[in-house]
């Protein structure tokens, strides 16, 4: 399925659109692209109409000088879905994409009539060392040293000898291996350090959406994770399925942190279940209000 781009306030978006029926969109986690959820697509676009963005900063979309914050992808996500002509969708976001998938059903709740979370970031500040670390004054520096080309090669050299020798690389290796060898474009480099910056401190991840999980209570919602997730901890599945009344969990035993390319039958045959089995959500405003007022309590 090719890429097809759209002219956003100056900017093109990559994304891939095919299927028919109702809508659901597809977002990627950080330094990943639509790439990522080739595995599903073509069962998915089956029996419902598929849209993956290759968010800002990402894939073979623009990389410009900008805002790489959750709301601000969760914006544009937005006025992908209006350009096209789309008023409502299920939202599913793996990782950074997770993030992003909450934001649009906390900033634009009329839009979102599912939401589904794989290895979701932003519910706990816990998250893989070497992320938090990246974003130590001057730690960025040393990206361009770490993905320079003698070393991109000589990594690539020792798997070709491995592989010689009946090594298979494991689907999470190949997807963080994508992920090092973006890396090597300074665009790039600039566009995730920013993005990571914008939700990961060296104490840990200081974007939550745990306070407003609340809100969640009349969207139909599934959270799929794997156990052996070295990104960021299964324990973050478990906390957010007892603070979402009524949400379904899924947990991959042995998978990790892409559960969508580490076991794709699976994956599809869950989420298809979870589309079939629950009812759109139609979140109105004076809902809103309610489920505000609800948790209310007398300011401190």
């Amino acid at each position: 399925m090719e890429l097809e781009r759209i002219s956003l306030h100056g900017h093109d978006l990559a994304y891939r659109h095919t299927g028919s029926g109702p809508l659901v969109v597809l977002l990627h986690g950080m330094l990943g692209s639509s790439d990522a959820w080739r595995f599903v697509i073509p069962t998915l676009a089956k029996h419902y109409t598929v849209i993956a963005p290759d968010l800002f900063g990402h894939g073979a979309s623009d990389k410009p000088r900008a805002d790489y914050s959750i709301g601000s992808h969760a914006s544009s996500v937005r006025d992908l879905l209006s350009a096209l002509g789309y008023e409502r969708a299920t939202m599913v976001g793996q990782s950074f994409g997770g993030g992003v998938a909450m934001q649009l059903t906390y900033q634009f709740p009329e839009l979102c009539e599912r939401l589904v979370l794989v290895s979701s970031g932003g519910l706990g500040a816990e998250v893989n060392t070497i992320l938090r670390m990246l974003t130590i004054p001057g730690a960025a520096n040393m990206l361009p040293i770490g993905c320079s080309p003698f070393l991109r090669e000589l990594t690539g050299g020792v798997a070709k000898v491995l592989r010689r020798l009946g090594w298979k690389p494991s689907p999470q290796l190949v997807e963080i291996g994508y992920s090092y060898d973006a890396l090597s474009h300074a665009d790039v480099r600039r566009a995730f350090i920013h993005t990571l910056r914008s939700v990961v401190d060296r104490f840990g991840q200081r974007v939550s959406a745990r306070d407003r999980l609340y809100l969640s209570t009349d969207l139909p919602t599934l959270i799929m994770w794997g156990t052996k997730d070295p990104i960021i901890p299964v324990q973050h599945a478990f906390d957010t399925h007892r603070a979402i009344e009524g949400s379904q969990l899924e947990i991959f035993e042995d998978a990790g942190h892409y559960p969508h390319c580490e076991d794709p039958v699976r994956f599809v045959r869950v989420l298809l279940g979870f589309l079939r089995d629950s009812a759109p959500a139609e979140i109105t405003t004076e809902r809103w209000r309610e489920l505000l007022a609800a948790n209310q309590r007398p300011a401190s």
